[in-house]
């Protein structure tokens, strides 16, 4: 989430975003409950309309000769 969204949004996000999908409970309350986090990163990125793209984190562009 930090990636995406920052260290101060997604505090919030975690604390007040009801997820619809999951109960209509937060991210926190989820976690707390033992949900998987992937399950509900999936939940955020659909609410919070990120693209399809970045719902595995940011596109990492490899330089020619890279061996990682």
């Amino acid at each position: 989430m930090l990636e995406e969204f920052g260290e101060s949004y997604s505090e919030i996000l975690r604390r007040d975003l009801h997820l619809h999908e999951l109960d209509d409970k937060t991210a926190n309350e989820l976690l707390a409950e033992g949900e998987d986090p992937k399950v509900i990163w999936l939940a955020i990125c659909k609410t919070q309309q990120v693209p399809k793209s970045r719902w595995a984190g940011k596109p990492v562009v490899k330089r020619i000769g890279d061996t990682q």
